[in-house]
């Protein structure tokens, strides 16, 4: 039986992840920052990352055949951090970059195990061309994109020149039931149920006309096994390819409610923190290495939000 040790198990992806290992007769176990109460499909338990004593012990002692370093520091999530500029930055290396280096050099000493880095299409900044994949320039203009950035080149630094396997996603939008309500998707889905029930109610939107590259997280973890059964370690693009506006969103979600999106959705220029730019993934390079694609598209996306919400959480 293979083991697997998901770092950052409590989040979206992880408990999405440690599920569809466990379906594959894996030895799944997890790392998180706090205690993740009964809501994770693996055993977890609480780990440093920062600590490389810490992290070595519980590294040897498992010795996992695969390391999904999915660990991640969302600034906007995270409301008992200042917004000092330099704290929110360094908070982000801690966990996209520090905490990464003590896995890999543990990795490498030991000569056995095959990593996975989560990395965002936030590395892309700014894109100046209208798809981006693997040699589109790195120009991040925020702590989250800056600090991703650099861990994937932890890892191409690491297999390059100690051999280690160190293979990294770049990912684009991807969203599923799990995601935390603050993220759009969520905030979107759960206010087409939240009219439904109390038809006074406003969902509150900044730009309805931006564009995003939004994907199905199932289907995007399932590219992160495939990338780590692969002979040799690269770094991948991890994208539907599609681009879609966040009115598209609003429309089908409350669509599939029975309600116009028109009648509820209350536009807000406040919100909008800053200038929005559109991100579009060529994954061309994952497809014809291991044969992965999205399994539904955009319009089944949201409707499958829309239900899945409706069976995982209570709707006020």
């Amino acid at each position: 039986m293979r083991t697997a040790l998901i770092i950052g198990a409590g989040g979206q992806d992880g408990r999405l992840l440690a599920r569809f290992l466990l379906a594959r007769d894996y030895n799944v176990r997890g790392w998180t920052r706090a205690d993740p109460g009964t809501d994770t499909a693996c055993d977890c338990e609480v780990v440093d990352i920062l600590h490389r004593g810490t992290v070595e012990h519980n590294l040897q002692t498992l010795r996992p055949d695969e390391v999904y370093y999915l660990a991640a520091f969302h600034h906007s999530t995270e409301e008992a951090v200042s917004d000092c500029a330099a704290e929110v930055l360094r908070r982000s290396f801690d966990v996209h970059v520090l905490g990464l280096l003590n896995v890999l050099q543990i990795i490498e000493r030991s000569g056995k195990g095959r990593l996975f880095y989560a990395a965002s299409s936030h590395v892309f900044g700014m894109p100046v061309t209208e798809w981006q994949n693997e040699q589109t320039a790195f120009v991040p203009n925020s702590a989250y994109g800056i600090s991703k950035a650099a861990g994937i080149q932890c890892c191409q630094l690491f297999r390059r020149e100690r051999g280690v396997f160190a293979a990294s996603g770049i990912l684009f939008n991807h969203e599923s039931a799990l995601r935390n309500p603050s993220f759009l998707s969520q905030k979107i889905v759960r206010g087409a149920w939240r009219a439904r029930r109390h038809p006074a109610f406003k969902l509150v939107l900044g730009d309805i006309e931006a564009r995003v590259d939004w994907g199905y997280a199932p289907d995007y973890v399932d590219a992160m096994f495939r990338i780590l059964q692969l002979a040799d370690p690269s770094d991948f693009v991890v994208a539907s390819g599609e681009v879609h506006t966040v009115r598209e969103f609003a429309e089908i979600a409350f669509d599939a409610v029975g309600l116009d999106w028109r009648r509820h959705v209350q536009l807000d220029p406040r919100l909008l923190k800053r200038a929005a730019h559109p991100f579009r993934g060529d994954s061309n390079k994952l497809r014809a290495a291991t044969g992965w694609s999205p399994t539904i598209d955009f319009r089944n996306l949201v409707a499958n939000l829309v239900r899945e919400a409706e069976m995982t959480h209570e709707m006020a």
